[in-house]
């Protein structure tokens, strides 16, 4: 290919908004993923109070999906569907524990042997599944867990180095010393980040704070800025989480300017699952996390690649599970064969899909080997119709819900009664995209 004729290649998809050939070294990968934060609580996304500057001006850098989705709106099978780009009925993390045994909750039950042993079995579902670490190992990229992280020790999930140890003794059972990172500060992250720039190796970050996640404790001067147009004490607090979570990220791409790395690097960014702040007290209110409703698994999802990818806004429905083959196919990389996602750059791609799907489980497994046991919700959307179509086994009084976002984006009126084809249409959709039968190991 002559340098003229490459040229005008390049230039051509770049007005697309797609991926250019690789040119010079492959690129950075830093993945922001916010904990527990609704779609709407960023002052990019409209939000009427609650300030993000810095996501504000990464948004205005990037690809943004104003309709993205995560398949399942609880953290430890959302993550681990981030991570894999699988869905959680392929990795098998469908919950954030294991069954709990019989007459025992709480320090009882994580003492409890067999209780030991079933965490021990999920997380060794990260060694059976393909993960963006493992991946990008194989084009010498070094990875860094820092954060949120249900899958044990960092290792699991193919990370070269990280901060969750995953000791069920020292507080391992969703990231440990990886929970300090963002409120105590960004020091690992940083040297890491220093570290690989150094050695001139393309690096991997997961920077998933344990923010704006309850305990909802922000500084000072933040919950004072906040408790004189907050209607609560509680929800100032999480307005003011969700600033300063914001505040880290804009610490996070600072560093990336001043280090020079900022033009050879991808930033995604989303959520892992959304959040409703219960007014008076420091827990999550009905229709968000662990829902299949908008407050549970809608998320901006962004991409910048200064070069590669051009910044505008869609409203097209993505998700989560689409971030793998898009960074994957931007290295050089094959996705998986049992990724389902698309990549995201290729606008064509994006447009020809007509439905994304999900699925919502019990916060406890009942059966951690059989992903259809502890189902509760299957979803799709189509457009801007929505699906929800309730499990019998773990929710036998609920019915099917139909819902036009476009004109109830608070899902306040089901139509399912009035729309019976409807249904029916998307519940094909969703009994040919996954089943829902039993699939045990």
């Amino acid at each position: 290919m002559t340098s003229r004729v490459l040229l005008r290649f390049v230039g051509l998809a770049l007005a697309l908004g797609m991926t250019a050939p690789a040119l010079a070294a492959p690129p950075n990968v830093v993945m922001i993923i916010s904990d527990d934060q609704a779609f709407g609580d960023f002052s990019f996304m409209g939000h009427p109070q609650i300030r993000t500057p810095n996501l504000d001006r990464l948004s205005t850098q990037s690809l943004t999906f104003r309709r993205g989705y995560v398949p399942s709106s609880l953290c430890s099978p959302s993550l681990a569907s981030i991570l894999t780009g699988l869905y959680p009925h392929q990795h098998k993390v469908t919950s954030n524990d294991p069954p709990l045994p019989a007459g025992k909750v709480g320090l009882a039950a994580v003492r409890d042997p067999g209780y030991r042993a079933a965490r021990e079995e999920m997380i060794a579902n990260f060694d059976r599944s393909p993960s963006l670490p493992k991946a990008l190992a194989t084009r010498n990229y070094q990875s860094f867990q820092a954060g949120k992280w249900w899958g044990g020790n960092y290792r699991h999930g193919g990370f070269t180095a990280g901060m969750t140890q995953g000791d069920p003794d020292k507080g391992g059972r969703h990231g440990d010393e990886g929970l300090k990172i963002g409120r105590q500060g960004m020091t690992e992250v940083f040297e890491f980040v220093d570290k690989a720039n150094r050695e001139k190796t393309p690096f991997f970050l997961w920077y998933a704070p344990m923010m704006p996640h309850s305990p909802h404790t922000p500084p000072a001067r933040l919950l004072e800025k906040y408790k004189a147009s907050a209607p609560t004490l509680e929800i100032a607090k999480y307005w003011a989480m969700c600033e300063w979570f914001d505040e880290t990220c804009g610490q996070l791409l600072d560093h990336l300017d001043k280090q020079g790395l900022a033009e050879n690097t991808m930033v995604l960014f989303l959520a892992d699952n959304g959040w409703i702040q219960d007014p008076n007290a420091d827990r999550f209110a009905p229709r968000s996390k662990q829902s299949p409703n908008e407050g549970g698994i809608r998320t901006p999802i962004m991409i910048r690649w200064p070069g590669h990818v051009v910044p505008r806004v869609s409203d097209q429905p993505v998700l989560s599970i689409d971030l793998a083959p898009t960074i994957l196919t931007a290295v050089g990389l094959q996705p998986a064969s049992e990724m389902q996602g698309i990549n995201l750059l290729d606008n064509d791609a994006v447009d020809r899909r007509k439905a994304i799907f999900g699925e919502i489980f019990t916060h406890n497994a009942v059966d951690i080997r059989d992903p259809a046991s502890s189902l509760r919700n299957r979803w799709a959307v189509e457009g801007d119709w929505k699906l929800i179509l309730p499990a019998p086994q773990n929710t036998p009084d609920t019915t099917a819900e139909l819902y036009d976002l476009a004109h109830d984006p608070g899902e306040t009126t089901n139509l399912a009664a009035q729309n019976p084809e409807k249904v029916e249409h998307l519940k094909t959709l969703i009994n040919a995209w996954w089943p829902a039968t039993t699939n045990r190991l």
